[in-house]
């Protein structure tokens, strides 16, 4: 695949789960363009829900789409993570320096991590020795989801990765509050809860019987004063320093 050629600024490739034509995905492209030269590398349609899912039985495809504004935009058929794969490997001319996910339509709070396409693009991208970064807003309404509120304290957390990397081994989860004031940013950990995950049962008008996901977050710990849901209540952004090595490392006595 023909490269454009770029400049030595540093390299930005961007991905999402909510597909190319997200507001979010564009609205991150135009905020950190001024910081290095940025490609968009982002799923045809959406993609939310897909964890770090590979495509595996189907053949994929990279279509350049018109620039944004100078921004290279590009669609791949498939997940976040091909994406993240694909894009590093066939379409940006270098390795990137930062690789940013998002901007979500919906929280990756608590252990939403563990689905969420967002950051499993995020998370394929640490794996892979690359800085990054997980973006979401606390907001369901793509079409309603003000961004502006939370740009300055995106700029502030891109350009002190920019600036100074991160651990061996860690990436950034960056949830951000929605329809208030950002009072400021605030390092915490995930909170301990569960999804009380209903599977609505209708009725189509042909008779036949379907399903479709509902549910809520039980957060397991309101009172804990260190976690991301705690600091979003607050009106904060969260950064959850977050690692792709889920092993556990203490002893089990079972064996």
């Amino acid at each position: 695949m023909e490269k454009d050629n770029m400049t030595q600024r540093p390299l930005i490739m961007i991905t999402n789960d909510d597909g190319i034509q997200a507001r979010g995905i564009r609205f991150l492209a135009e905020l950190v363009k001024p910081l290095g030269d940025v490609v968009v590398v982002a799923p045809d349609a959406p993609r939310s829900g897909g964890s770090a899912a590979i495509t595996c039985a189907e053949v994929l495809r990279v279509k350049r789409w018109p620039d944004l504004d100078g921004v290279q935009m590009w669609a791949v058929n498939g997940t976040p993570v091909d994406c993240v794969k694909l894009g590093a490997a066939h379409v940006v001319p270098r390795k990137p320096d930062l690789l940013l996910s998002g901007i979500n339509h919906g929280a990756n709070t608590g252990n939403s991590v563990v689905y969420s396409g967002t950051m499993g693009a995020t998370l394929e991208g640490c794996m892979q020795k690359i800085n990054s970064i997980g973006f979401s807003l606390l907001s369901h309404k793509p079409e309603e989801s003000d961004f502006e509120a939370c740009a300055e304290s995106m700029l502030t957390i891109v350009k002190a990765v920019l600036e100074k990397g991160l651990p061996k081994g860690v990436c950034l989860n960056v949830n951000m509050p929605a329809g208030q004031e950002v009072k400021g940013i605030r390092q915490a950990r995930s909170c301990k809860g569960l999804w009380t995950e209903e599977y609505v049962r209708y009725t189509d008008p042909f008779g036949g019987t379907f399903y479709m996901l509902s549910g809520d977050y039980l957060n397991e710990e309101p009172e804990a004063e260190d976690t991301d849901l705690y600091w979003l209540s607050k009106g904060y952004v969260s950064v959850v320093p977050t690692v792709p090595n889920r092993d556990y490392d203490q002893e089990l006595g079972l064996f």
